[in-house]
């Protein structure tokens, strides 16, 4: 098709490329000169993708983990029963990953969903919260719209990647809707390099090389649709990024020595850089956090904290009390992995590694500072004439 004139913007999404790793690496300098750190949201991507796709805080559009204790809904009543099962069998990750698969089919959920390594016997503790698709109409917790509802109620043609697919099939479908030289506004989903560098590490030279493929890949993105359109602007960011790990923590193995017994005296979601706890009686509102005040792996998250990061939910739904690990120290086992890895994210969010970026075809006329700012140069693109 001939070049429609139309103006497209090109917003693309790399998981986990962070601003260290970008400083490390000449990706697209000369075609996406403009760049930036972005400061990242405490928490993972479960808190990022909302509050970039809403513009507001987690706070405001309630997500933040996948877990939060809610005996009273929770949709696992029957999990236990996969505990009669041998040990050896389901706690292989791909007979999780088909339980997981089986669980969201069952329970209807359209969003992102995986049972990771929570055991089976708490989950009926346990709400999910990440039960819709984010990208579709009323995905968001707290109801927000997000940019992409903004486009729909607009009726502004735009391309979405489905983040359920590989890399390689949403860089084709999306070179094969530039083509059309109708749409307006695309956004396109690659994933696969958070997962590259929580197995190698955010220094490997299998990092690299990713970089180095998405910069021929996506060069090749912008050249067919500068071809189909007058004026193409390209922004491309991540989430957050990815710090090395050092050592393990095996703070889960500390709180289950207290004595204390889980539901009765106090739950605990141990993700991968930080527990969760709810504390259900005196006995646990004493001793929990003394234990903790001792551990050296990390520190308790002061509400000044939470609110400063806009984590700070009223209701406290996703827990009474939080411990951070230090930056490079890995909770394993948790609840979210039993084996070691040498990258993580989702330390605090002002560690220099956890750092996200953005890079652009042309300065935005406000730079962004943190991830929520994203919204505002997505709307702008969306509403230019």
């Amino acid at each position: 098709m001939a070049n429609s004139g139309a103006r497209l913007g090109l917003f693309v999404f790399v998981d986990a490329f962070g601003w260290e790793l970008l400083q490390r690496n000449a990706f697209m300098r000369d075609v996406l000169p403009f760049r930036c750190p972005l400061g990242t949201i405490f928490g993972y991507s479960s808190t990022c993708d909302p509050t970039i796709l809403t513009g507001v805080l987690p706070r405001e559009h309630g997500h933040f983990s996948f877990y939060r204790y809610a005996p009273e809904s929770s949709p696992f009543k029957l999990a236990p029963l996969l505990s009669l099962l041998p040990a050896s069998i389901t706690g292989r990750g791909r007979v999780r990953h088909h339980i997981s698969k089986w669980y969201k089919r069952h329970l209807h959920y359209t969003g992102y969903f995986q049972l990771y390594s929570m055991p089976f016997d708490l989950l009926p503790h346990f709400d999910y919260t990440e039960k819709k698709d984010l990208y579709q109409p009323g995905g968001i917790i707290n109801g927000q719209p997000t940019i992409f509802d903004h486009l729909r109620g607009r009726g502004v043609p735009f391309f979405l990647s489905d983040w359920r697919k590989g890399e390689r099939e949403n860089l084709t479908a999306a070179d094969e809707a530039v083509r059309d030289g109708k749409l307006r506004f695309a956004y396109v989903y690659l994933a696969a390099m958070d997962a590259t560098l929580h197995q190698y590490g955010p220094e490997s030279e299998e990092g690299r090389a990713h970089v180095r493929w998405y910069d021929a890949q996506l060069r090749r993105l912008l050249q067919t649709a500068q071809q189909h359109h007058g004026e193409v602007r390209m922004h491309v960011f991540s989430d957050h990024g990815m710090t090395a790990v050092t050592r393990s923590s095996g703070l889960m193995g500390v709180i289950n020595g207290l004595g204390l017994k889980f539901g009765v005296d106090y739950a605990a979601v141990f993700d991968s850089t930080l527990a969760r706890f709810w504390l259900l009686n005196d006995r646990a509102r004493d001793l929990i956090p003394r234990t903790l005040a001792g551990v050296q792996d990390g520190h308790i998250v002061s509400d000044g904290e939470l609110r400063h990061w806009g984590a700070d939910f009223p209701d406290r739904q996703y827990g009474d009390l939080f411990f951070l690990l230090n930056p490079g120290v890995l909770l394993c086992p948790g609840h979210l992995g039993l084996t070691p890895l040498a990258g993580m994210h989702g330390y605090a969010p002002e560690d220099p590694d956890s750092v996200a970026m953005y890079t652009a075809s042309h300065a935005p006329e406000t730079p962004p500072k943190r991830l929520e700012d994203l919204y505002g140069i997505m709307r702008a693109e969306a509403d230019a004439p």
